[in-house]
């Protein structure tokens, strides 16, 4: 792989709320103990799980690894990675209670600052925001955006309400406000059910329902009018897969037709606005390794720009040094792992500016 890559989605691990301690106020502190409070990662799949870590990347205690030395080690140096983005999940979404909701997302995003992105210059990271309030997002942004390591907002696919909603667009303005995409992970709060005909039995039922909830959230965002009040936002869609969307543009531009006098606000293509302000990252790719029918996926979906390369690190998506897909054409590598971030990401394309002119 050549040295200029930018990884879009990696995964630090929170071992645990007593992590958060030193960046928790005195209240909030006691609350952990005097609760008895250790983990908030119910809507991760299980730890030991071969999914959720590669066994490669696994301690001696078979835990996933900790702290930005072996980050580094293991998914930036492995593979030439100049700048890497990290997107913790630690289960922030859902905490019912408005007030620790707000302080734990405060001292998640600390944390990932203080043991993160203080220990390697090459990483990047999102402002995870705290859902339940959107005057608590709108704060978030606000605090952690003078630091330009903060390079996107990140939030789950699934939430109480569809994203779109009016309510939220607060949230938006501030992220364009501050250069910051949209960026919306593979998850859920789990205050309805992740799949439309009610709660599932096992996490196969939870996986495969996440691309029924990214396609929910993208017509949202584009029949409510996000993309249409705010035309230069970038969303970036992680853990998504991708073999879902052409289908799902055929068939939201083919109602469009029918019923645009609803939302006149879309005033072009679904699909051409989705193309100019959508990005999708590569891990996982749902595809076979058949470059023929990888081919005719891309032809589909109309664009080249809107796919990103991400590791995924340290989920088991792949094997040995084999991180990019086998059927993405390898004229595309270049174009995924760095041109189509550097479009995407305004503030690492600022920060490499800068420094090529120091």
């Amino acid at each position: 792989m050549a040295v200029d890559a930018i990884d879009c989605d990696i995964h630090p691990w929170l071992p645990g709320l007593a992590a958060l301690s030193p960046y928790l106020d005195d209240f909030w502190r006691d609350q952990i103990v005097e609760r008895g409070m250790t983990q908030l990662d119910s809507q991760s799949y299980p730890i030991k799980a071969p999914l959720s870590v590669r066994a490669d990347w696994r301690g001696a205690d078979g835990m996933p690894p900790r702290g930005a030395e072996a980050l580094a080690a293991q998914a930036l140096d492995r593979w030439g990675t100049r700048i890497g983005i990290l997107n913790p999940l630690a289960g922030i979404q859902l905490l019912l209670n408005v007030d620790m909701a707000t302080a734990f997302t405060s001292a998640l995003n600390d944390w990932t600052r203080a043991e993160w992105l203080d220990r390697d210059a090459r990483l990047r990271a999102s402002i995870v925001l705290p859902l339940q309030s959107v005057d608590a997002c709108v704060a978030e942004i606000e605090r952690l955006a003078p630091d330009p390591r903060f390079v996107q907002v990140l939030v789950l696919a699934m939430g109480e309400t569809p994203l779109g909603r009016r309510q939220n667009w607060p949230i938006w303005e501030a992220c364009l406000r501050h250069n910051l995409p949209l960026a919306i992970h593979a998850g859920s709060s789990y205050r309805n059910p992740v799949t439309s005909v009610g709660w599932p039995s096992w996490y196969l039922e939870d996986y495969v329902a996440q691309a029924q909830g990214f396609s929910s959230t993208l017509a949202s965002l584009l029949t409510e009018g996000v993309f249409s009040k705010f035309p230069t936002l970038k969303v970036v869609l992680l853990e998504s897969g991708v073999t879902w969307l052409p289908a799902f543009l055929w068939r939201l531009q083919k109602t469009w037709k029918g019923v645009r006098f609803e939302i006149p606000w879309v005033d072009r293509p679904p699909a051409e606005i989705i193309r100019d302000q959508v990005r999708l990252s590569v891990q996982p790719l749902d595809a076979p390794e058949d470059a023929g029918i990888v081919a005719r996926i891309i032809d589909q979906i109309g664009s080249e720009y809107m796919l990103l390369w991400a590791s995924d690190f340290p989920h088991m998506q792949f094997e040995g040094d084999q991180h990019t897909h086998p059927g993405l054409p390898e004229a595309l590598h270049a174009k995924l792992r760095w041109d189509n971030p550097l479009a995407t990401y305004d503030r690492i394309r600022t920060s490499i500016l800068e420094g090529a002119a120091a």
